[in-house]
């Protein structure tokens, strides 16, 4: 994800109530393979190009800090700073969804709503 600008696209992931099941019907439709993620009493997903074990999507469980997602697949944006993209978020009526979590040891994100009803994450690599 380093390499990617601010404003793309770094990731997507699809939280559900049963990610067995959904990541079966990924693989089959689109032709991923699924790799576990051991998220401790249960795995999410990441899916992974057949060519060469890219990952490219996750499929995670509706559990944990997932619990409250909606069923949709839910797009991560690189932004320069998290704090500032939480305060505009704030100031042109957007709604935080979750807490600011971690991601690795150098990079956080925070999911969120836009006025329209739209949900999306917010992602800040530091390198």
């Amino acid at each position: 994800m380093s390499t990617a600008p601010v404003g793309s696209v770094v990731w997507s992931d699809l939280t559900v109530k049963n990610a067995e099941d959904v990541k079966d019907f990924y693989a089959q439709v689109i032709g991923w393979q699924a790799n576990p993620i051991n998220m401790g009493d249960y795995e999410d997903f990441s899916m992974q190009l057949p060519s060469n074990n890219q990952d490219v999507v996750g499929i995670c469980h509706a559990k944990g800090s997932n619990a409250g997602l909606p069923a949709q697949w839910l797009l991560y944006f690189k932004v320069a700073n998290l704090e500032d993209s939480i305060a505009q978020t704030q100031a042109r009526g957007g709604q935080l969804l979750s807490k600011v979590k971690s991601y690795g040891s150098t990079s956080r994100y925070i999911i969120i709503q836009d006025p329209a009803g739209a949900v999306c994450a917010l992602f800040e690599e530091n390198t």
